[in-house]
């Protein structure tokens, strides 16, 4: 069998001899069904059919060969999915096509990274709920797929843990600045990959060889994640108190995956692999793969292999803002938005008279600006370049209409000590860049403050720095940058699944890496930065997925999923709807939170949940114009395409239009909900249809007579409304009798987007 299947694959690539050509990585995903019985085991195969490649060419043209390097193994992947990735040149890759088992190839490409009181904004407490009924995480494990960490970091010490759970398989890898010693049982594990950037940059000295975080990214969303109790905690004296993650109790292993030199997918596959075949409980990585199918996507392959193993994988929506620009909308993974916290870091700007006005500044330092002569000057008050503002002289300068960012730099190289910025732009509040002494105050303080300048012949006044306000509204709002839906990837699930915040939060950072500056010319440092992005939000997610599966280890991945969404407030803290800062502040869509804002305590009693199993994805993949192979890619050889279905068990639905189409859309979906709370219950359903759409809901009432009882329904979405391109949305709510149980699910009408 060995010898037919070598010399069958060396007639197939006899050519490559004549036409090397460039090497590049490439990932190869294969049917582990077809390794014939004389090799011992994967790692031989894919070695085997690598060397036939590369003793052909030799063999064919000795004195034509190539000064590129030789095609050679990369990383071979046995875990969350079947194959290799290695150095060939297109030749050899399109030769591989023909080796028995070949699934599908594709070059390695580069991956999107999506960059203290949120627990109490969360309302998680040590009394009741969440925290307590899962021991705060106790024992499960959550790989960080990311930068690397900072061992030392005080949010990774091991006060209060108990011994490492004796399933663990992972281990401490020794590393440039790394040594098995800095893992303690806290950070139980840190493995690190990099032949896919040594590869794909040969002449390239790493900066760091090991799994020591350089970039500051991987420390923070682990610490954000399950973090240990630090106290005094602040970022130069803004959201000063005690750190801690969402699972404070939770064991944490890191797979540094990104480099200063480069972000790989090869990469990324290993450590999802590695992960999985570790023992983790939930994954959570925040970066994606930006305009590519889901049988390409390296997150999506990696995460069908690691929910087969009953592994959560907790992902970042993206950061580019635009409806259907979101990336990890991947049906069995959890897809998480970014929103604002109940949190404003404040200066307090007082005026000669006595008024008082506060405003937005996170200006690290605690300057003396006290009594100084207030200067506004109409013709230069944009503070938009250093010559506008040369004759300027000490005092705080008050700018209008312009980015404050950039009047931030211009005003610094000035003569006067501080500025006051009058803006309502939404992302001042997310960024905690601010480098000079000032306050951001909106449009409308501002009339009190012109009111005393133009009134007052010496006008003054004094800013005070450093002051947090907590319990501000409304809160949470959708954040700016976070990618919206539906995905390109696959847009017939509703994406994201839940929002999270994502905004400045306060969690654990590097110690030579600069967190703030003062000028152009100072740089600060810290053990913890307030960081914005859906990079973020995933975190939560995950540490909260975490609580889950230690309150109910025997939930699957799609069960703590749908807990999540169901119990999600789509409400503010002033029980309006919540908003979207870039639309305006006009109502959140789906499109933008998914089922709103994790109520992590409500998830641990959801009363019904939409439970998948592996199987369910795969009819799914079946339903789509995918070959058998590219179903392959993702599913490997494990499931049979017997019953192929595009009805997901989801707990949400989007249903689509065709701009310029005429007629009605009408579209059925057919779910099963699961009763996992206490014995008997029955519910009745309430429907808030989008404008323009009807909704039928078949039947309407439920009851159960025990748990882990299902039930099936149907939903009927007829859209009557102008074919203009705009999104509708609404919901579909079960509500138990007793009142105990609301199980909320969001409805979506909107125009189709292209598919990747």
């Amino acid at each position: 069998m060995g010898l037919l299947f070598k010399h069958v694959f060396l007639l197939s690539v006899f050519y490559i001899g004549f036409v090397l050509g460039q090497r590049s990585t490439y990932i190869v995903h294969m049917d582990k069904s077809y390794m014939p019985k004389a090799f011992a085991n994967h790692n031989h195969w894919y070695s085997f059919m690598i060397d036939s490649l590369t003793s052909t060419a030799t063999i064919d043209k000795p004195f034509r060969r190539s000064s590129t390097p030789a095609a050679r193994l990369v990383y071979t992947y046995d875990n969350a999915f079947h194959g290799f990735s290695a150095m060939l040149s297109e030749e050899e890759a399109k030769a591989l096509e023909k080796a028995p088992g070949f699934l599908s190839a594709y070059r390695d490409r580069s991956v999107t990274l999506d960059t203290t009181h949120t627990f109490e904004f969360l309302s998680l407490n040590p009394d009741w709920g969440l925290w307590p009924a899962s021991d705060y995480g106790n024992d499960v494990i959550i790989g960080v797929i990311d930068t690397g960490v900072w061992p030392e970091s005080r949010s990774f010490h091991d006060d209060g843990m108990g011994e490492v759970p004796t399933r663990w398989k992972g281990i401490c890898e020794e590393g440039q600045e790394f040594n098995s010693s800095m893992c303690n049982k806290k950070l139980i594990g840190v493995r690190y990959f990099n032949e896919g950037v040594k590869a794909g940059n040969p002449n390239t000295t790493l900066t760091m060889n090991s799994g020591r975080d350089t970039q500051g990214h991987g420390t923070h969303t682990s610490s954000t994640a399950a973090g240990n109790y630090v106290e005094g905690a602040s970022f130069f004296g803004y959201a000063s108190g005690t750190s801690r993650g969402m699972a404070p109790r939770a064991r944490v292993a890191m797979y540094k995956v990104l480099w200063d030199e480069g972000r790989y997918a090869s990469d990324v596959l290993a450590g999802m692999d590695q992960a999985v075949a570790d023992g983790v409980d939930v994954i959570s990585i925040s970066m994606g793969f930006d305009g590519v199918p889901l049988y390409q996507d390296p997150i999506a392959i990696a995460s069908f292999g690691a929910i087969e193993k009953g592994v959560l994988v907790s992902s970042s929506a993206g950061n580019e803002y635009r409806i259907g620009s979101l990336h990890n909308g991947i049906p069995w993974v959890l897809t998480v938005a970014a929103g604002s916290i109940d949190r404003f870091f404040a200066g307090t700007l007082t005026l000669g008279n006595g008024v008082t006005i506060t405003g937005w500044t996170m200006f690290p330092a605690p300057a003396l600006i006290d009594d100084l002569v207030l200067i506004y000057n109409k013709n230069i008050s944009s503070c938009d370049s250093t010559n506008a503002l040369s004759n300027i002289g000490r005092g705080i300068v008050i700018c209008e209409n312009g980015s404050v960012r950039n009047q931030i730099f211009y005003v610094s190289q000035s003569n006067a000590n501080a500025a006051v910025f009058i803006s309502d732009d939404v992302n001042v509040f997310e960024d905690s860049e601010f480098s000079y002494p000032g306050v951001v105050i909106s449009p409308r303080d501002a009339a009190v403050l012109m009111e005393y300048v133009e009134k007052t012949k010496v006008p003054l006044g004094s800013i005070t720095f450093q002051k947090t306000f907590v319990g501000t509204k409304p809160a949470p709002v959708v954040a700016s940058y976070t990618s919206r839906g539906p995905s390109p990837s696959y847009p017939y699930v509703l994406k994201p699944d839940i929002m999270t915040p994502g905004s400045l939060v306060l969690a654990s950072w590097i110690p030579n890496s600069p967190i703030a500056s003062i000028g152009t010319n100072i740089e600060l440092i810290g053990d913890f930065a307030p960081l914005s992005g859906t990079s973020m939000a995933c975190p939560h997610a995950a540490g909260i997925a975490a609580l889950l599966r230690g309150a109910h280890p025997e939930w699957s991945p799609a069960a703590i999923r749908s807990a999540l969404m169901t119990t999600a407030n789509h409400l503010d803290n002033t029980n309006g709807y919540i908003k979207d800062s870039f639309f305006n502040y006009d109502v959140a869509s789906p499109l933008a939170m998914g089922a709103g804002h994790v109520d992590p305590n409500k998830a641990l009693d959801p009363g019904l949940i939409y439970d998948a199993t592996p199987q369910d994805y795969v009819n799914l993949l079946c339903s789509m114009n995918f070959t058998k192979n590219q179903i392959m890619t993702i599913t490997r050889s494990s499931y049979s395409c017997s019953d192929p279905s595009p009805d997901l068990n989801y707990p949400s639905f989007i249903a689509f239009y065709g701009n310029g189409t005429a007629g009605v859309l009408v579209r059925t979906f057919q779910r099963t909900v699961t009763n996992v709370g206490d014995g008997k219950s029955s519910y009745k359903v309430r429907v808030e249809a989008p404008d323009g759409s009807k909704v039928s809901v078949s039947p309407t009432t439920f009851a159960f007579g025990e748990k882990y009882e299902k039930q099936k329904y149907s939903v009927t979405v007829e859209y009557r409304g102008s074919i203009n391109g705009t999104v509708t949305f609404g919901s579909i709510t079960w509500v138990e009798d007793n009142g105990n149980h609301t199980v909320r699910s969001p409805i979506v009408v909107s125009p189709m987007i292209p598919v990747w």
